[in-house]
């Protein structure tokens, strides 16, 4: 399983390039040929990565009636960018645009919160106490970072006591670096890197902030005197078979101690002290000789406590609060409580007709990845135009979503999958292959992916 870091020539890397806005990174999609005259008020929640294209793409193709955007915030963070932040490699302003640049004209910019969502009566409540109505409604709100279900974290301690979170933030993502930097310029000292329990936005990012350590370890010359611990609450690493394989090896080649079935519980910042709780059975515990059991937790579950000199925490996530407290979110499956309730292939809310979800908010196997959007987009555009036109709904989204996963600084694998057949490879490339590391894939996440990323804000990709 083992694969060479630099698989591709230099001729094939520059076809990748070329090839990028002729295949999967970057199409244009043929629908945008036609527009429709409509006297429809459509609303659009959240003008991140996938509320922005979803403007940009029914402003093309909708005459007539009115579309709203609810994003309170002036700037655009791409944040696939915040790992290479974290890891030292670019400097935060690289992530960071104006929404204004992206917020196409002829549309309703509202610069307020989203507070809550009236699905019985069609209605959107803003913090401000005001209210839209609507006829339609794309729910692409994201997720939001449950901290607060680890007994003594927040994100302001990011940066602080060793403690590192990628996903807190561009300023977080700084200072995650300068913390990793802090404990390596140790020369000793013990690291844990951590998994959610729940879904999670770019999934590999976890793994990615393990393998940009690593190497950081290994250029230091002292790698032998650094622990680092990888703590999963499953048995698993990465939902594609393959690729959890590989991690899994790798991670035994490279000196990690894989720590299966322990969740992140509590953290008690100035003993830099950590309690995990066994998800296992129970029966099967053997604590490790470097970590300490602590007493069972209120459900009768064993805790471990173990000791850090760096951690990089990665919280619980969900919906927002306010769309979980309302009729949107899932009343029962796996994804009950806590993400919308979407047909996965469709798009189309499950109960609400007239709502379309689009991006991490949603409840699916896979697919909270800026990749995913640009998969779902069309789908979205194409089944509510539909939906508009009192049509069938035939746009079908097949799960498709992309990892370039970084194995090293320098190097990574460019893994592409979707819901079918258990996750199965869905290569854009065909001469690369998304079980070899290469240093095309690590060039193509470096600097050709954030414009692709951003054609797809503008609706074109």
């Amino acid at each position: 399983m083992k694969h060479s870091p630099f698989t591709l020539s230099r001729r094939q890397l520059l076809k990748a390039g070329a090839g990028l806005s002729a295949s999967g990174l970057l199409y244009t999609s043929a629908l945008q040929a036609n527009t429709i005259d409509t006297q429809a008020r459509i609303v659009i929640v959240g003008g991140g990565a996938s509320g922005m294209a979803m403007a940009n793409r029914l402003a093309t193709r909708l005459r007539g009636g009115t579309i709203t955007l609810i994003e309170p915030r002036d700037t655009h963070h791409y944040q696939p960018g915040w790992t290479m932040v974290a890891s030292g490699i670019w400097g935060p302003d690289k992530t960071m645009r104006p929404n204004a640049d992206f917020v196409p004209q002829g549309i309703n910019w509202i610069r307020q919160y989203a507070a809550g969502i009236d699905a019985e009566n069609r209605r959107v409540d803003l913090a401000n106490g005001e209210s839209l109505d609507y006829d339609y409604l794309v729910v692409s709100t994201g997720l939001q970072l449950n901290y607060n279900l680890i007994d003594g974290m927040s994100p302001d301690l990011v940066g602080q006591h060793g403690i590192g979170s990628v996903y807190a933030s561009i300023e977080g993502a700084t200072r995650t670096r300068q913390a990793i930097k802090g404990w390596i310029d140790k020369g000793e000292g013990k690291g844990i890197f951590t998994a959610a329990p729940t879904a999670v936005k770019c999934a590999g990012a976890p793994l990615k902030m393990t393998f940009t350590t690593l190497t950081h370890l290994e250029e230091s010359g002292h790698r032998d005197a650094f622990d680092v611990d990888f703590m999963s609450p499953t048995g698993g690493l990465f939902s594609q078979p393959w690729v959890n394989d590989f991690v899994k090896q790798r991670f035994d080649e490279q000196g990690v101690n894989r720590r299966h079935h322990y969740r992140l519980s509590a953290i008690d910042p100035q003993a830099k002290q950590a309690e995990f709780t066994f998800e296992g059975e129970k029966d099967s515990l053997s604590v490790p000789d470097d970590l300490r059991a602590g007493d069972d937790n209120a459900q009768g579950k064993p805790t471990i406590i173990a000791d850090y000199d760096f951690i990089h925490v990665v919280p619980p996530m969900s919906a927002p609060d306010f769309v979980k407290q309302s009729d949107l979110i899932a009343k029962d499956g796996p994804h009950q409580g806590e993400w919308l309730d979407v047909d996965i292939h469709t798009m189309q809310h499950k109960r609400y007709p007239e709502v379309f979800g689009i991006g991490d908010v949603i409840g699916a196997p896979i697919n909270k990845t800026a990749a995913s959007v640009k998969a779902q987009a069309p789908v979205v555009e194409a089944n509510l135009l539909s939906a508009i036109q009192g049509k069938s709904l035939t746009a079908r989204h097949n799960g498709y979503t992309s990892c370039p996963l970084i194995t090293g600084v320098g190097k990574a694998m460019l893994v592409e999958f979707g819901y079918d057949d258990n996750f199965a490879f869905m290569p854009s490339f065909p001469f690369i292959d998304p079980k070899d590391e290469s240093w095309a894939a690590w060039v193509m996440k470096d600097r050709m992916l954030q414009p692709a990323y951003y054609a797809v804000l503008d609706g074109q990709a």
